[in-house]
């Protein structure tokens, strides 16, 4: 893991105990890695409810309430579908606010419209949920780095 995973995790650690939030992460091609920068952080207990690794479709209906119509119409790696891992997530925890990621992180499983690379992100709080879709470059390590330190710093953005 990285120093700026590790700088961005602290900073939002930070930033959920001084609004006295508690996150959720819902991650399908970072299999677990934002929630593993989140509790490498001392006292992440206190801010940290759960993470839900939902790698497969069946998973993201099952545990997250993510409609598979829904999933059979957008893909796993959209928009749509992040905003409902996020989503669900949350009403599927304790916590008050969650982010999710799902892409393809390679170096196989491009599509057309979608290459390796993309990755979609969802963070929800409330009523409110944000979406987005960004492509990053270089090998599936560099993709799922990229990908946990993106979803930190919306968060943080998300949140402040």
């Amino acid at each position: 893991m990285t120093n700026d995973i590790l700088d961005l995790a602290t900073k939002v650690g930070q930033a959920l105990e001084a609004r006295r939030l508690v996150l959720a992460t819902a991650e399908s091609c970072t299999g677990g890695g934002v929630s593993q920068a989140i509790t490498e952080i001392p006292g992440s207990t206190g801010w940290f409810d759960c993470g839900f690794v939902t790698y497969s479709n069946a998973s993201k209906t099952e545990l997250l309430d993510v409609p598979a119509a829904l999933i059979a119409q957008f893909g796993s790696v959209s928009e749509e579908v992040a905003g409902k891992m996020a989503e669900g997530a949350l009403s599927n925890s304790m916590a008050d606010v969650a982010l999710s990621t799902t892409g393809i992180a390679g170096p196989t499983g491009a599509v057309p419209g979608k290459p390796v690379g993309t990755v979609c992100f969802g963070w929800s709080r409330g009523d409110t949920t944000y979406t987005e879709r960004l492509v990053f470059q270089g090998d599936r390590r560099s993709v799922r780095e990229q990908t946990v330190a993106h979803a930190l710093r919306g968060l943080l953005r998300f949140i402040e």
